[in-house]
């Protein structure tokens, strides 16, 4: 056992004291190096950054490692910078031709110094799009210049504006993009008209689409024919992007820049010209549409006898809303009320199969914000998931298994190169001792194993939690514990969904990585192999692509703090329950029940003791009454205040 433990330590211990990976940037200002040389990240001072920035990818030296101290080093040099341009407010006082410009991001540590403001002259406050171009020396602020005015902080348009352009997105379109796109939208009725004599057709089945109540593009319809007394045709039929989006042209070059399709809280930034997104592509209902089909034959219990895929024509005769939908299942008539129900069946199938599998079950409660005209929010409630939204996802994932492992047949099992995957690994041993420790805290007991924790063990966890308050926090902190999805060409499995293989088919209109895989399936359909050189283009596009969606989750998710920030600040001085959500040196973090708002009550505003961050316990202690404040304990907040352009509520305990 003594030898084994030296066994670990031995491996742990970095093989050269020269590393070079990417650094990760704190709000604190503390830098993180995580290289494949090491097996633990590298600790970086602010004061060793040396000018490097999040994400940026760096080399730097490792000190001499102390027995109990977690590794450290020094930036020795920055390799590439992963971002140059930063959202702002300008500090300019009256009269000057410089200015300094303060960014949103708090892990950009330093202001931006700006020689020559004159030209778009910002007025001190704005906020502004600023690209850093040139820093060599860290104890000096980085040059830069103004790209862009947005406007006055804190109001509506800006900080939707800054949200995009803080990460490097983009709002509009080239013209060359549009003119792509209206060209097939004049030529619409006879492409429609030669294609349909080209492909399977599909136009004679019973169609729909089930959205959301405010979507405005259609990416899939299901289809549903009896074949016998226990076997169903259903088609899951997918909008043919790749039809109007070919390599190498400007609408596929600018929707591989993009991504994603961004969900900001007040409106939709499509990945495609609204020509196609809106109309050729979208799957409208009474039309004829181009699609690519994934058609399955399935029993009632879900399993699949026979698959088809290929390129077809149809025409949905529903658009349905999700409340729509719901209706029918809940009232058992209405319109396709039997197609629905059948459906309904084979998704509950699939979604036991599932949890007998061990996939895990992260279903946590989503707000809807609601908007007026002024773009301010005027209420804040739970999003509802119902059995409709169940059998959409259901059917969604089948289709996606599907194709993977038709990927893997087409390929002879071939687990890198056969096309883009969507991967999501297991758990680090790290991060699951963490969320043990965080776990036991609360009264909660996580069982890991030798090949540490199986997704069975996470799902009996969160059924002891259902209906709990801490339910939705332990949910967050579990998530945090897991690896990230990623885009990938080499198949490792998705541990979420506890499958072998796993892809993304089903979202072309919003999603650029399930455009190149109808490229690669349509490929693989004409019996034609990808090439070596192709592969190595597939897999740039999946790290592209997975660093892509970082971005964009993450803006839709701002968009959304920033309307709680501005929701409850309507409410100041008044009292409301919340869960405390998160503990450091400096404050605890509440989230308000209601609305998921996040707040923080900050250790200098508590007046009734001296109060000590015992890291051990996730607790914050009095030192003289010993009162605890912990994880998930349920408490009374009084709003206090904040600020939209800061990003932060400010909350104090009320009795």
């Amino acid at each position: 056992m003594a030898m084994q433990e030296e066994e670990k330590k031995e491996k742990s211990k970095p093989k050269t004291s020269v590393i070079t990976g990417t650094i990760k940037i704190t709000g604190e200002g503390v830098g993180y190096v995580e290289s494949a040389e090491t097996e633990e990240d590298a600790q970086i001072q602010t004061r060793f950054l040396h000018t490097a920035l999040h994400r940026d990818t760096v080399e730097a030296v490792l000190f001499p490692q102390k027995k109990g101290e977690r590794l450290a080093g020094e930036v020795t040099r920055v390799l590439s910078r992963a971002k140059t341009q930063f959202v702002g407010t300008v500090r300019r006082r009256t009269g000057d031709s410089f200015c300094f410009v303060a960014p949103d991001d708090t892990r950009m540590y330093t202001d931006i110094f700006v020689p020559h403001a004159k030209e778009l002259d910002p007025q001190d406050g704005m906020k502004v799009l600023v690209e850093m171009t040139q820093w060599e020396e860290s104890q000096k602020s980085p040059e830069g210049k103004i790209l862009r005015v947005i406007g006055k902080g804190g109001e509506h348009e800006t900080e939707m504006q800054a949200i995009v352009f803080e990460r490097g997105l983009q709002i509009g379109f080239p013209d060359q993009a549009i003119v792509e796109a209206r060209a097939f939208q004049k030529e619409k009725v006879s492409i429609i008209a030669k294609e349909a004599m080209e492909r399977k057709d599909f136009r004679g089945r019973v169609t729909f689409t089930i959205d959301p109540e405010d979507a405005k593009d259609f990416d899939d319809a299901l289809s549903v024919h009896k074949l016998s007394e226990d076997l169903y045709e259903v088609g899951v039929h997918i909008a043919d992007v790749s039809f109007f989006v070919k390599e190498d042209t400007v609408l596929d070059k600018e929707a591989f820049e993009r991504g994603f399709s961004l969900y900001l809280v007040d409106r939709t930034i499509p990945m495609l010209p609204e020509e196609l997104s809106n109309d050729l592509c979208s799957l409208n209902p009474q039309e004829d549409k181009l699609a690519f089909s994934a058609v399955l034959h399935l029993t009632k219990q879900g399993e699949v006898r026979e698959k088809w895929f290929g390129r077809t024509i149809i025409n949905s005769n529903t658009r349905f809303t999700y409340e729509q939908a719901q209706k029918v299942l809940d009232e058992k008539t209405g319109t396709h009320a039997e197609e629905l129900q059948l459906l309904n069946t084979i998704a509950l199938a699939l979604r036991e199969e599932r949890a007998k599998r061990g996939a895990l079950d992260f279903d946590q409660a989503e707000v809807r914000i609601e908007l007026n005209e002024q773009g301010s929010p005027i209420r804040i409630s739970e999003k509802e998931r119902g059995e409709s939204n169940k059998l959409i996802e259901e059917l969604m994932i089948l289709a996606n298994r599907e194709v993977a492992e038709e990927f893997m047949r087409a390929s002879g099992n071939k687990k890198e190169g056969a096309g883009i995957f969507r991967i999501h690994d297991e758990p680090k041993r790290d991060e699951i001792r963490e969320l043990s420790t965080f776990l036991h805290q609360l009264g909660y007991e996580l069982n890991i194993g030798k090949e540490g924790v199986s997704a069975k063990d996470l799902n009996d966890l969160f059924k002891k939690l259902d209906g709990r308050p801490e339910e939705s926090l332990v949910k967050t902190v579990a998530l945090k514990s897991m690896a990230k999805a990623i885009y990938s060409t080499k198949s490792i499995g998705h541990f979420g969904l506890a499958l072998l293989h796993y892809t993304h088919f089903t979202s072309p209109i919003r999603r650029y990585a399930d455009l190149l895989v109808h490229r690669l399936l349509d490929s693989y359909i004409k019996g034609r192999n990808i090439l070596p050189e192709e592969q190595e283009k597939y897999r740039q596009a999946a790290e592209y692509l997975s660093r892509r969606e970082m971005d964009v989750v993450d803006a839709e998710r701002t968009s959304i703090a920033v309307k709680q920030i501005e929701y409850m600040l309507k409410y100041v001085g008044e009292v409301r329950k919340g869960v405390i959500s998160g503990i450091s040196n400096w404050g605890i973090y509440v989230q308000e029940l209601e609305t998921k708002a996040e707040g923080m009550v900050r250790l200098r505003d508590l007046q009734d003791d001296y109060y000590v961050f015992d890291r051990e316990s996730y607790s914050i202690v009095g030192s003289r009454t010993k009162k605890r404040y912990t994880i998930a304990d349920v408490v009374k907040i009084k709003i206090v205040g904040g600020s939209i352009e800061k990003r932060q509520l400010d909350f104090t305990f009320a009795p």
